[in-house]
């Protein structure tokens, strides 16, 4: 009997490999592992070689063979993969500082180190895999894989973010709420690709027609279980201001299905309390929700670090403020500096110090607020304000006692007076000294944005200070002036 023709001209086509959103988070995870690993393999080979090249300490008679030291380079990589692992360093967040990683770095590989280094000791010795640690080799191979790490991280972290702007690993998220809170997550989400979200539509807890920004309004809250499954939602944030105790409980209970991941904005009352201390008063216990952060032994830590930044800063950035100083008096006549009048702490009065960026005649029909492209601004001034550069000389008010390095941008007294009537809490920004750089410029709120926003994050600097923070805007301000990424800075 004949076979019939199409049945013996019959193949299998092959299923084309598609990765799916979960393979490629994984995958993401895996390739910083084998980054980690590679970086700290690296990372010992260099510091072995180190000890032959390097002057810092002295050469080794006899060194002993690369092989012999494989077993301590193995523990060393270990140890440290395993303390990534138990810190959270591969638990990958979406935006993270970089300051903040590193610190965290640095503890982790210098108690991995240590902790390689003792065990080694344990572990080893007596044994035919014993071989002399010292301690020349093992501060090479600290330094080495402490450097190794943060560019191999800086390198895969690049790689991913190149990938999520590419559409590649991004989590379809849903977005509860449509009050100002709302708008503001959405707004960023919008224009910030880097972090991988696909906005799927907003939920309100009234049915509304239209579109928030662009993305539909598509239910409200008892809709969501069934959004959740029908648009596999992985990611839920409820962006509500105000809301009930038992509001945010059932929201919760709503958004709990499969694996979605769920954010809460803070209420007013979590945003408030910051660090929560617990106070007595006879007997009773009371919460301190508000605790202004800098006083006692702060503010002398904090005027020993503006009195030794603001002293190493002029003498060694002196020479180049000369050669300014001249190059402004070669482009346009009138003073070098400019001087003018802003309220600093306790909402008192005192001369701010800057590079003259503008004509000499700028101010002669009034004073008004700078913005971008402005015409009085000369051509060496617009370099100096993109870098910052024109704010150098404030260091002499730092010295002075006048500023601070850090903290709440001084305005002028006639805007004082005016933000002061519009915005509730205003003057709370003077109860600490106004700084060269803050929280506020350092995330864009400079020159003409809104007072409003500035004014919360100058809240939020004064009520949460610390040593730690004031160090992390310093070196994100030094950043930006030398890659001139200063938002909104004109």
């Amino acid at each position: 009997m004949a076979r019939n023709s199409q049945s013996e001209n019959y193949t299998i086509a092959p299923r084309s490999i598609r990765l799916s959103n979960d393979h490629l988070k994984a995958l993401s995870t895996l390739t910083l592992l084998l980054v980690d690993l590679l970086m700290l393999l690296v990372a010992f080979l260099m510091s072995y070689e180190a000890r032959e090249i390097l002057p810092f300490f002295p050469r080794p008679e006899s060194q002993p063979l690369l092989m012999n030291y494989l077993p301590t380079m193995i523990l060393h990589s270990a140890t440290i993969i395993v303390m990534f692992y138990f810190s959270q360093l591969y638990h990958l967040k979406r935006a993270s500082s970089r300051i903040d990683q590193l610190r965290s770095l640095v503890g982790v590989v210098t108690l991995g180190t240590l902790l390689a280094s003792g065990t080694q000791e344990f572990l080893l010795q007596n044994t035919a895999l014993e071989t002399s640690y010292p301690r020349s080799l093992l501060f090479y191979v600290w330094s080495f894989s402490l450097m190794l790490v943060v560019v191999g991280r800086e390198w895969h972290r690049r790689f991913w973010t190149f990938m999520r702007r590419r559409g590649v690993v991004r989590d379809s998220l849903l977005i509860v709420g449509d009050g100002e809170i709302a708008l503001k997550i959405t707004d960023l989400v919008r224009n910030s690709p880097e972090l991988g979200y696909d906005i799927v539509g907003v939920v309100t807890a009234e049915e509304k027609q239209g579109d928030m920004l662009g993305f539909p309004y598509i239910g409200v809250y008892s809709d969501i279980p069934s959004l959740i499954d029908d648009r596999q939602v992985e990611q839920v944030i409820v962006a509500l201001s105000d809301y009930r105790r038992g509001e945010l409980v059932e929201l919760i209970s709503l958004c709990q299905r499969g694996k979605v991941d769920i954010k809460v904005y803070p209420d007013m009352f979590s945003y408030m309390a910051g660090d929560l201390n617990v106070d007595d008063l006879g007997g009773t216990p009371l919460l301190t929700v508000r605790d202004i952060a800098l006083r006692g032994w702060k503010l002398s830590l904090k005027r020993a670090l503006d009195l030794s930044g603001a002293t190493i800063g002029l003498m060694l950035l002196s020479p180049f403020m000369l050669i300014t100083a001249g190059l402004i008096r070669l482009e346009s006549r009138g003073s070098v500096f400019y001087w003018q009048m802003r309220m600093g702490l306790d909402g008192r009065p005192f001369p701010m110090i800057k590079f003259r960026s503008m004509r000499a005649n700028a101010e002669s029909s009034g004073q008004t607020w700078t913005v971008e492209n402005d015409a009085r601004v000369t051509r060496l001034g617009q370099h100096m304000r993109r870098s910052n550069w024109d704010e150098i000389p404030q260091l002499i008010n730092v010295l002075l006692g006048q500023m601070s390095l850090v903290g709440p941008r001084p305005e002028r007294p006639m805007y004082v007076q005016q933000f002061r009537r519009q915005i509730p809490d205003y003057m709370m920004r003077h109860r600490e000294k106004s700084g060269m750089t803050g929280w506020a410029q350092i995330n864009g709120l400079r020159g003409d944005t809104s007072i409003t926003q500035r004014t919360e994050a100058d809240r939020f600097y004064v009520e949460n200070w610390s040593l730690w923070l004031d160090i992390v805007i310093i070196i994100r301000t030094i950043w930006q002036s030398i890659t001139r990424s200063n938002p909104n800075a004109y």
